[in-house]
């Protein structure tokens, strides 16, 4: 499916609380994760002052064993308001994001892993990324989807 939903300004699309629901398959094994909770995507400080600090908390259950997880990004500013950085909390580049036709593939190269990921927005307040993972560990496929919440 082709529609997609531009977004002119990345940041400020994101900015807010978004539920996320997002399924783990590993396709050597045929086993499947899934992962609940919530991202906040909060105005950033220090190293990602002028952007978004992603932080995204919930519980990831696993061959029928439920934790907590979470994880922590920063998006920061990229050269036009429809682009963005995205960067580990640790500050390693992960992977550029532009929005501005609602639809971007953006690869990550991980010691011998490939992840590919596609992201589309569907409208103001729903869109998805799909990691595609390949390597001589890994063959997986993560599919998270986003909904605005409030």
């Amino acid at each position: 499916m082709d529609d997609f939903w531009p977004v002119p300004d990345v940041l400020a699309h994101l900015a807010g609380r978004w539920r996320v629901e997002r399924t783990v398959l590993d396709l050597a094994t045929g086993d499947e994760g899934r992962f609940t909770g919530t991202a906040d995507f909060e105005p950033g400080t220090g190293t990602a002052a002028g952007g978004l600090v992603h932080r995204e908390s919930g519980t990831f259950r696993w061959r029928g064993v439920a934790r907590p997880a979470g994880r922590t990004l920063h998006f920061l500013p990229g050269g036009t308001p429809g682009r963005a950085e995205v960067r580990f909390a640790d500050g390693r580049p992960f992977h550029d994001l532009d929005l501005t036709r609602g639809h971007h593939v953006a690869d990550h190269p991980c010691a011998a892993d490939l992840y590919r990921g596609e992201f589309t927005v569907r409208d103001a307040d729903h869109w998805r990324a799909v990691w595609r993972v390949r390597g001589p560990a890994k063959d997986l496929v993560l599919t998270t989807g986003y909904a605005r919440v409030g």
